[in-house]
């Protein structure tokens, strides 16, 4: 596999040994549930461990699971469709670690898409079975970290942003809808998108009512000083991308010292229509 073009040398991105991280989920001012969900999870060969919401670890010790879920539905069935995202990732990716520690080779993509694809028939097996969980539905950002790579998988509008020691933010995930299509495109620029009437028509989630699941892959190579970030659309609505690149880079005076505080917290003021989340690990 080619390293991607955000990529380090192979001699860069040994120097990083270890990983800090920082998680806040807020309901917002106007929301009376929260429907987003995030999870940071620790894997090795003798089982999974759930991380708190901030902390730091070595790098060589394990593999490292972060993830953002949006969910969506009548009632409380976003809020349930997030937590079943987040629960299905804790009781399957170990399974498949295992599977690869056993010697059976597994691609990232491999197990990722079975991933996917369980979630996907669960949320739907539900919709179909009670009445008050109908259409229910949820996005899902998460990355995989591993010696020298991030492997990720995506479905919706919550993001994955790669900022590069060198400098910049680049975001690696696809919003899947017209709009976001659009600005990839080069058609809408980040003001127009952002303004857009459409921005928040998903073409694709897992559950709801999509009969065939196209998700994102990818891997971005990382060196030490880089950063990711996974976010709901709560986060985006609050902060431009380069709000973002200045809060987890360059933050105010007074400003909390938790990454994930910072942005949470200037979205929620700026904005706050929204459930806002934001999950941030740096490699160090």
């Amino acid at each position: 596999m080619e390293r991607s073009k955000w990529a380090m040398s192979e001699q860069a991105y040994q120097e990083a040994s270890a990983i800090r991280w920082s998680g806040l989920t807020d309901v917002g001012r106007y929301r009376k549930n929260n429907e987003d969900a995030f999870l940071a999870l620790a894997i090795n060969g003798e089982g999974v461990r759930r991380l708190g919401k901030f902390g730091d670890a070595e790098l060589i010790e394990n593999d490292y699971i972060f993830a953002v879920s949006d969910g969506m539905g009548g009632a409380n069935a976003g809020e349930f469709a997030s937590q079943i995202a987040v629960d299905k990732i804790t009781n399957l990716l170990p399974q498949a670690f295992r599977t690869a520690a056993g010697g059976i080779d597994v691609g990232f993509q491999d197990v990722l898409g079975e991933l996917f694809d369980q979630i996907h028939r669960e949320l739907t097996h539900m919709g179909f079975c009670y009445e008050e969980l109908r259409g229910m539905g949820a996005t899902l950002s998460l990355c995989w970290v591993r010696p020298g790579w991030v492997y990720f998988g995506h479905v919706g509008d919550s993001r994955i942003y790669h900022l590069p020691a060198s400098g910049g933010i680049q975001q690696v995930s696809h919003d899947h809808t017209h709009v976001g299509w659009q600005q990839r495109q080069g058609k809408l620029r980040e003001l127009q998108a952002r303004s857009h009437p459409g921005r928040n028509a998903l073409q694709q989630v897992l559950g709801g009512k999509n009969q065939n699941l196209s998700p994102q892959f990818g891997a971005v190579g990382y060196d030490a000083g880089d950063a990711f970030l996974i976010c709901s659309d709560g986060l985006v609505e609050g902060l431009w991308d380069s709000g973002m690149k200045r809060l987890i880079r360059n933050p105010p005076k007074n400003a909390p010292a938790d990454v994930a505080q910072r942005l949470v917290s200037e979205a929620v003021q700026t904005d706050g229509k929204d459930n806002t989340t934001a999950l941030v690990f740096e490699m160090q």
